[in-house]
């Protein structure tokens, strides 16, 4: 899943289910004013959305909960109760993508499957940083202690799990078990990109999650140290009893969906909330996704990550979004027109 923080944080993030932002950032639109909304499908967002919006405790969310259930429309339903508020003024979205990846791997080690996912030390204080991703992998402070999950053959690909925060090992055997975010090591998240563009390597527009694999696979000593550029460390946990033809478990406990959910920050965006997204690029997205995960690296009213879904191909789409648009979060009528009072 989105990097690190996810479970851990989940209590709190229900908390937060109203923007915490003044009425002077905010801006009421109608559903006129919404770029392809009358061409989505809105029966899909509907039933994304159910499949959450039992969770937040607000009275309003709960009445609305009940009524989607025995609503004829999606798109009537959402013109009904909700209002479009822009939240974040004049500012420019960031929309960026992440996935569930899938890897090869084995529960035993071998010449072929060496490099391993584990689980959290249980000395290892939550919050507080600990040991680095360098100190970890070169000193193998994690080596021989039991908490190896499983092996997998790629630590290219392994790397960009711990990024994900989630993802399938698929065995020998054709078993696939299931992996999620288990804690991290206290450290904040370093963009591999960005440091390649500091470094000269790449221009900002050559980056992509697929170029950053492929040079360090073409230089692996310089790509081994890059790597550890990042010092922010993730530990995995088994996750069992997901339907596997579902998507990963999101910030609210339930699997996302491909291409209808989003990571957000829940300090403006309310986990559980209908949000459209108009996102610009080389593959434009007009279409009305439902927050329902979040991100280290996911801060302020204009920005979400899009679940791609699961997957090389999913992580591909993912890998190559960066880009500028606008979201606007569909409010509770009331709590919509009582938001632009409060400033």
């Amino acid at each position: 899943m989105t990097p690190a923080g996810r479970a851990a944080v989940f209590a709190a993030l229900l908390a937060a289910a109203s923007p915490a932002v003044g009425g002077s950032d905010l801006q009421i639109l109608s559903f006129d004013d919404l770029s392809g909304w009358a061409q989505d499908d809105h029966e899909a967002a509907l039933k994304t959305f159910l499949k959450t919006c039992d969770i937040p405790s607000e009275p309003e969310w709960r009445g609305l909960c009940k009524l989607a259930k025995a609503q004829g429309g999606g798109r009537s339903f959402f013109e009904l109760f909700f209002r479009p508020v822009l939240i974040g003024g004049d500012e420019e979205a960031l929309f960026t993508g992440y996935y569930e990846p899938e890897l090869r791997g084995s529960l035993t080690p071998s010449a072929r499957y060496r490099f391993p996912l584990f689980a959290k030390p249980r000395e290892l204080p939550d919050g507080q940083p600990w040991a680095t991703r360098a100190q970890i992998e070169e000193e193998g402070l994690l080596s021989g202690r039991g908490l190896e999950i499983a092996w997998v053959e790629d630590p290219v690909e392994l790397f960009f799990l711990q990024i994900q925060g989630s993802g399938r090992i698929r065995l020998s055997g054709g078993q696939v078990i299931r992996v999620g975010y288990g804690g991290h090591n206290g450290h904040n998240y370093r963009s591999i990109g960005q440091e390649m563009i500091r470094r000269g390597i790449y221009e900002a527009h050559q980056v992509s999650a697929q170029v950053i694999k492929n040079w360090v696979r073409r230089n692996p000593v310089d790509g081994q140290e890059l790597l550890r550029h990042n010092p922010s460390f993730v530990f995995f946990r088994k996750v069992t009893g997901n339907d596997p033809g579902e998507g990963p478990i999101g910030a609210m406990n339930r699997p996302v969906t491909a291409e209808r959910s989003i990571a957000v920050d829940p300090e403006f965006t309310p986990l559980g909330a209908p949000v459209w997204i108009e996102k610009n690029g080389a593959e434009p997205i007009h279409r009305l996704m439902i927050a329902q995960d979040t991100g280290s690296a996911i801060k302020g009213a204009q920005r979400a990550d899009i679940f791609f879904g699961t997957g090389t191909k999913a992580g591909r789409a993912a890998g190559k979004v960066r880009d500028p648009g606008r979201m606007v979060v569909l409010v509770p009528i009331q709590r919509a027109y009582a938001m632009t009072e409060e400033d």
